[in-house]
């Protein structure tokens, strides 16, 4: 290829944007926040990076650029971002999956450990002077955790929770393999067995994308099958879980709690019933966001351009009839 133009869809002050310094001389960017912006360059565009995570704004832009070849998104979830326009055409489209797995399963890894050593007691007691020992804290090890989605977020928690002795159930749309079986996993379940993994576990852990047929997924039945125990811990998107029965379970007591990254509405509500639940982990939707989470992301496209560039099969592409 020997040019290529490049409609970014960023606030040109970020300073990310620093890294596309690396792109070769003869690529020519265009960067902005507006449709306005690439009124002139559109029409000769062949790839759309969405750095915002603006739906409308991609789908203008995307409209003005009859040529696009390739679309990328620096985020792993696109269920804001695809448009029937979008899935209809003939581009490819690719996301940031597992450019933010590894931190992602580290906060599992966390949160798993905060309830089962309760740190919410540890640091009441400290700040209320008390010294105030209790029997009873918990070992992981030779407990199950449940991963509900096991793609690359959940390989990564799988990856560590393996290292401290856990045993660790899947579910993927596909249900069990017949080749090429994970080590990390003790037994995959498919979508209509679901229940009867989620009863053996003591952590189910949420990390599926968000589609029409995921949405809801865990619900009142699910939560009903729950060990009194348990603690859901979601890191994919917050309509995955119906929110409302989540709520009612972690009031009622009848599973042990919740550490949450994702909600159905961000920012959370104020006087939303999470803020006030003691048996409640919230993560304002950061928990991936290590101190070079955005150079990550740029790095990844870079890297995925040149690919592009020289005829290489793109990392991360997206089934966009599937949503992920």
């Amino acid at each position: 290829m020997d040019h290529d133009t490049v409609l970014v869809l960023a606030n040109p002050t970020e300073p990310q944007l620093a890294k596309l310094e690396q792109l070769p001389r003869e690529t020519s960017l265009a960067v902005g926040l507006t449709a306005e912006a690439f009124e002139r360059t559109a029409p000769d565009a062949s790839v759309i990076f969405s750095w915002a995570f603006s739906r409308t704004l991609l789908r203008e832009v995307f409209a003005m650029s009859p040529h696009v070849r390739w679309v990328h998104t620096r985020s792993a979830g696109i269920d804001n971002l695809l448009f029937p326009e979008l899935v209809e055409s003939p581009a490819v489209v690719t996301n940031g999956s597992g450019v933010f797995s590894q931190s992602l399963g580290e906060f599992v890894l966390g949160a798993i450990l905060y309830f089962a050593k309760d740190f919410r007691r540890l640091v009441r007691s400290q700040m209320a002077g008390a010294w105030d020992p209790w029997e009873g804290v918990e070992e992981i090890s030779g407990q199950t955790a449940g991963i509900i989605g096991y793609g690359d977020i959940g390989r990564a928690v799988a990856t560590r929770v393996r290292a401290m002795g856990m045993r660790v159930l899947g579910m993927t749309r596909r249900g069990p393999l017949l080749y090429n079986v994970d080590p990390l996993v003790n037994q995959i379940f498919g979508p209509d067995d679901r229940l009867r993994m989620i009863e053996q576990c003591d952590y189910i852990v949420v990390a599926a994308p968000l589609t029409a047929q995921t949405r809801g997924l865990i619900g009142e039945a699910e939560f009903a099958a729950m060990k009194p125990n348990a603690v859901v811990i979601n890191v994919g998107r917050g309509p995955v879980i119906d929110e409302v029965a989540m709520v009612r379970a972690l009031s009622e007591k009848r599973i042990k709690g919740a550490a949450l990254d994702v909600f159905d509405t961000e920012p959370l509500p104020q006087g939303h019933p999470f803020y006030l639940l003691d048996n409640v982990l919230l993560s304002p939707h950061c928990a991936d966001h290590t101190a070079d989470w955005l150079d990550a992301a740029m790095s990844f496209f870079v890297a995925n351009y040149e690919r592009y560039r020289t005829g290489q099969p793109l990392l991360n592409v997206v089934d966009k009839s599937l949503g992920y």
